[in-house]
């Protein structure tokens, strides 16, 4: 049996698990692949890992160029981390003839492009399975498993960290900063949160799902990203009496132009849908294509285990491609998407709070604005519970273009009746 000798840059978290993992089902991956996979070097800087995890010394170095420029590796295999160091080892392993395996989001939302060129330049296998929604293998599914559908949207719930704070915030009616402590005791939120709670890890995977399904990278500073921490539990109250539920969610689509459009942000969902039963630091997806319809993903996004079962997978497929001598592409690339569309172009339903005097005339005012900019209001909710000279108001809004809303809550915001800031979320209703 042919054995595949592999090179791991980091043995942090995930890196660590995909060692245990590889030694621990060896057999089995051997009996399904029909090669054997020996984890020949390591590059880490702290020993105490590699004598942790029953690494020889010999077997290591603190330089992850040297297991690029290794010629007896096959794969290498980076878990690193970061845009600097790691992309040059990517550049420098494919360039001496090496497959490689990340899952590097935010390398690769930044610098995928070149990187993606020269392992297909070189016909070199380069996998990314573990950077979206760590277990859940959306990426192959979206590159082989519906090569038959243009896909026409992508909804996904694909931070760990923001489910878990929205949807304790939902069960608890706790406030976001008390959510976001308790998602730091429990291990599911970095001391320093911003990555995550600031919608940019899972923007760095919207960019990723994009390239997937429409063949052509997107860069991460023209998409619009809003994070969490501005969500509160009244805007959750009023958004379940509604019929929804607050998710913060990356939308990946296409229209009948080819234009694509990718935001992520809180957004509310029918408390129906079954995206919205998707708790505490689980992940889902839903794709839909113009042949197969409606599909579903689910699972852990994060964890140990759950990337490390991602990278082993990739690991695997790069050995086959090398062993076989195929070309296994890293991201299609063709014609038929070729344009993206600003953030202020698209459209939406809305979700509207205001703070407002209490007085008769108020929504009239209002509704004269949202008319000069040609938006429709689909319903009023007015709460009793709030009695005061300052009300919320609460509207859903029917499609509107995003730079139209924007114009016309500038102008509600000089209203003299208006007496605070307004509040605007996204509704989707999975229609399109």
């Amino acid at each position: 049996m042919q054995t595949i000798r592999i090179g791991i840059a980091g043995l942090g978290v995930v890196g660590s698990g995909v060692v245990k993992h590889l030694w621990a089902n060896a057999d089995l991956i051997a009996e399904r692949t029909g090669f054997r996979i020996e984890v020949a070097r390591v590059a880490e800087r702290d020993p105490a890992r590699c004598s942790a995890l029953g690494i020889d010394s010999s077997r290591l170095t603190v330089d992850p160029l040297e297991l690029a420029r290794d010629p007896s590796l096959k794969i290498v295999v980076e878990l690193m981390g970061g845009t600097g160091i790691a992309r040059q080892f990517i550049d420098l392993a494919l360039r001496q003839g090496k497959g490689v395996v990340t899952a590097n989001k935010a390398l690769l939302a930044e610098a995928a492009e070149p990187l993606v060129g020269l392992a297909t330049q070189n016909r070199l296998p380069l996998c990314f399975e573990a950077s979206v929604a760590g277990g859940i293998p959306i990426l192959k599914a979206l590159r082989e498993g519906l090569v038959a559908n243009r896909i026409i949207s992508i909804h996904g719930i694909v931070n760990g960290t923001c489910n878990f704070i929205l949807s304790s915030m939902t069960q608890s009616g706790q406030p976001y900063a008390e959510a976001l402590a308790e998602a730091q005791r429990q291990g599911f939120a970095e001391a320093d949160p911003t990555l995550d709670v600031g919608g940019f890890d899972a923007m760095h995977k919207a960019c990723i799902l994009a390239a997937l399904a429409y063949g052509f990278w997107i860069r991460p500073s023209d998409v619009h990203t809003r994070g969490i921490d501005a969500v509160t539990p009244e805007d959750l109250h009023f958004a379940k009496v509604l019929g929804y539920t607050i998710k913060h969610l990356a939308v990946v689509r296409c229209d009948e132009d080819g234009a694509v459009e990718v935001h992520v942000g809180p957004t509310l969902i029918p408390s129906t849908n079954v995206m919205a039963s998707v708790g505490g630091v689980f992940n889902a997806l839903a794709v839909r294509g113009d042949v197969v319809g409606d599909t579903l993903f689910y699972g852990r996004g994060a964890g140990p285990d759950a990337t490390a079962s991602a990278v082993i997978s990739d690991i695997a497929e790069a050995s086959s491609a090398l062993a076989q001598g195929y070309h296994l592409p890293a991201c299609g690339i063709h014609g038929l998407y070729n344009r993206f569309r600003p953030y202020g172009e698209t459209r939406s339903r809305y979700y509207v709070r205001f703070s407002v005097a209490d007085r008769p005339g108020v929504l009239a005012q209002i509704a004269d604005v949202f008319g000069k900019h040609q938006i429709s209001i689909a319903s009023v909710f007015q709460p009793k519970e709030h009695p005061g000279a300052v009300v919320p108001l609460v509207m859903l809004l029917y499609r509107a273009r995003e730079q139209y809303l924007r114009d016309a809550l500038a102008e509600i915001s000089r209203l003299p009746v208006n007496q605070g800031e307004s509040v605007a979320l996204r509704v989707e209703d999975f229609d399109t």
